[in-house]
């Protein structure tokens, strides 16, 4: 049986892993900034967040998380993302004082 130091480390483990995968997606929301920016579209897609969450509700019923609790963990990940792109199309500085609107600069940065 596992102890409790030995599940605190699966998830510091499993969290190593959301943190990387979260940070690739973000890095797929700026290169989607600069495109809606190059074309003049608009931030918010309505549509598109109504098939994310849609998409991830219909997968949830693989763990223990229901497609409640899902939902509303990727409506803040939406949220996010949505501030992301805001930054790339203002052309602000991340958190770290790099330049998200530069390809592979939040990337580099990160080696």
């Amino acid at each position: 049986m596992a102890t409790l130091d030995d599940l605190r480390n699966d998830i510091d483990r499993v969290d190593e892993v959301l943190v990387r995968l979260l940070n690739e997606r973000a890095r797929c929301v700026c290169e989607i900034g600069r495109l809606k920016k190059d074309t003049g579209m608009a931030i918010y897609q309505p549509d598109r967040e109504k098939q994310v969450l849609a998409h991830v509700r219909a997968i949830a019923s693989e763990g223990p998380l229901g497609p409640d609790a899902i939902a509303r963990l990727f409506e803040r990940i939406i949220d996010e993302a949505r501030r992301l792109e805001r930054r790339v199309i203002h052309g602000e500085a991340d958190e770290l004082g790099q330049d998200v609107t530069t390809p592979g600069a939040a990337a580099a940065a990160q080696e």
